[in-house]
C-alpha cells in the first residue's frame, strides 16, 4: 500500500497525526499532484482546520482545474462555517466538472435548504435519494424537503422509506403524525407522536402535539 492510502486509512481510524505525516510526505514527493491536496484537505476539514483546508484545496485546483473533489471539499469547508452561498457555488462547480455522487447533491441540497430554497433544492435532494436509496439521512431531508414544498403524499412514503431503513426514527414518526393530522387522523397521529417519543423521550415537538391533540379529543 502506497503512502497516500496508507494516510487514507490512517485518517479513516482518526490516527491524525499518522494521517498528517504520510500526505506531507506525499506532497513533498509528488508536488504538482492535486490528489495529495486534496485528501490532506479533508483531513483538515475533519479537525476543523477551516483556512489551511482552503488553501489545500485551492492549491489543488491551481494544479488541475478540473479536479472535481477539490470543489466539493472547498464546498465543505464553507458550509461547515455556514457560509452556504459560497458553498453553493463550489458544490455546483463540484457537479459540472463530473462528480456524481450522491454526497454532492445532498450538500447541494442542504445549502438551497438553509437559504429557504426549497423547491430548488428538491432535484438535489432526489437525486441524492436515487443514487443512496439506503441512506437514512439523505431520505429524510428528502421527505422533509417534499413535505415543506407542499407534497404531502410522496412526504408520507419517503418518510415510510425512512423508517423502514430505521424503525426506530423519532423524526420520521414525528413527521409521520403531521401528515396525519394533515389528513385529519388524529388517532393516527397519536400513534407517531407516542411512537416519536418511545425513540426519543426529549422529542418536544411530539409531546406538545401529542399534548394538543389528547387535549382536544379529551374537549369532544
Amino acid at each position: 500500500m502506497d503512502k497516500l492510502n496508507q494516510a487514507i486509512e490512517h485518517m479513516k481510524k482518526q490516527n491524525f497525526e499518522e494521517a498528517t505525516k504520510l500526505f506531507t510526505e506525499t506532497i513533498e514527493e509528488n508536488p504538482n499532484d492535486p490528489v495529495g491536496y486534496i485528501n490532506f484537505g479533508n483531513l483538515l476539514v475533519h479537525v476543523n482546520e477551516w483556512e489551511r483546508a482552503e488553501r489545500f484545496f485551492n492549491r489543488a485546483i491551481e494544479l488541475d482545474e478540473q479536479a472535481a473533489t477539490a470543489y466539493y471539499g472547498l464546498g465543505n469547508v464553507y458550509y461547515e462555517q455556514e457560509n452556504y452561498t459560497k458553498a453553493q457555488n463550489q458544490f455546483l462547480l463540484a457537479i459540472e466538472k463530473g462528480l456524481e455522487e450522491a454526497d454532492v447533491h445532498f450538500m447541494l441540497g442542504m445549502t438551497l435548504v438553509h437559504q429557504e430554497y426549497m423547491k430548488l433544492a428538491l432535484p438535489y435532494l432526489l437525486r441524492a435519494s436515487e443514487l443512496e436509496p439506503k441512506d437514512v439521512d439523505i431520505q429524510f431531508q428528502y421527505g422533509l424537503c417534499l413535505a415543506q414544498t407542499g407534497q404531502i403524499e410522496e412526504a408520507e412514503e419517503t418518510m415510510k422509506t425512512v423508517l423502514q431503513l430505521e424503525e426506530n426514527h423519532s423524526d420520521a414518526h414525528y413527521n409521520l403524525g403531521v401528515v396525519a393530522l394533515h389528513k385529519e387522523d388524529a388517532g393516527l397521529a397519536l400513534e407517531h407522536f407516542n411512537k416519536a417519543l418511545e425513540c426519543n423521550g426529549d422529542h418536544t415537538l411530539a409531546a406538545h402535539a401529542k399534548a394538543q391533540i389528547e387535549q382536544a379529543l379529551s374537549g369532544e
